[in-house]
């Protein structure tokens, strides 16, 4: 986009909400597949990387105008203390991953990798 900033376009939309059992973090990632992100936890902090890969060819075509947005992505999250990351779920649908994170009585720092479940 002409006069776009950086942070416009390598940064998906996302939502965050919570009820008592468990916070969600849902991310907008149309036509990107679950095996080109990668999502971890490392001391309180949720972070997704990945890449949406360009599938046109370019080869004797003109091009007038693109608003799809190609490259690499980043995301991050700071978790509240009562979350369990230990128990971290993962799910992507129709070009929206949701992550799921339980909440518990305690605070954890310790990191780990989650995978992505194809919804």
């Amino acid at each position: 986009r002409a006069g776009a900033r950086i942070a416009d376009w390598i940064a998906p939309a996302s939502e965050a909400s919570s009820n008592e059992s468990a916070y969600r973090i849902a991310v907008e990632l149309p036509g990107v597949e679950p095996e080109n992100v990668e999502l971890s936890i490392d001391d309180g902090v949720l972070t997704l990387k990945g890449e949406k890969k360009t599938t046109r060819e370019e080869k004797g075509e003109t091009w007038y105008f693109s608003e799809r947005q190609y490259g690499a992505f980043s995301r991050s999250f700071r978790l509240p203390p009562d979350s369990d990351a230990a128990k971290v779920k993962a799910d992507m649908k129709d070009g929206v991953l949701t992550v799921t994170v339980p909440r518990r009585g305690e605070a954890q720092t310790e990191g780990r990798r989650i995978s992505i479940a194809r919804g």
